[in-house]
């Protein structure tokens, strides 16, 4: 299992607490492959961009414009977090469900 997300973001480290067995990849330092994030675009579409981030505010029309991929690829940080990937599943976020339904 793969959690993806940045070591700075507290909502990243209470998931990667309560999965001890998730490998953490920083998506700043590291980066998220090319095939695990056009997966995360099919399965999540337009809701893996964080449009209530800081740095999405800063952001110009023009870039705001972009394709979420490309969008995600200049600005990591955009990222909706944590990225959990276990096998073939995806979960986006550490809401109620996600947390049900991978710590039982």
């Amino acid at each position: 299992m793969q959690l993806y997300g940045l070591k700075t973001c507290d909502t990243c480290r209470k998931a990667l607490k309560a999965l001890q067995n998730a490998e953490f990849v920083d998506v700043r330092a590291d980066g998220v492959p090319d095939e695990v994030m056009t997966h995360a675009h099919q399965r999540f579409g337009a809701a893996l961009v964080n449009t209530r981030s800081t740095t999405w505010r800063g952001l110009s029309d023009d870039e705001r414009a972009e394709p979420p991929e490309a969008l995600l690829k200049a600005h990591p940080a955009l990222m909706k977090r944590p990225l959990i990937v276990d096998g073939d599943a995806m979960y986006l976020g550490w809401g109620e469900e996600v947390r049900k339904t991978l710590l039982g």
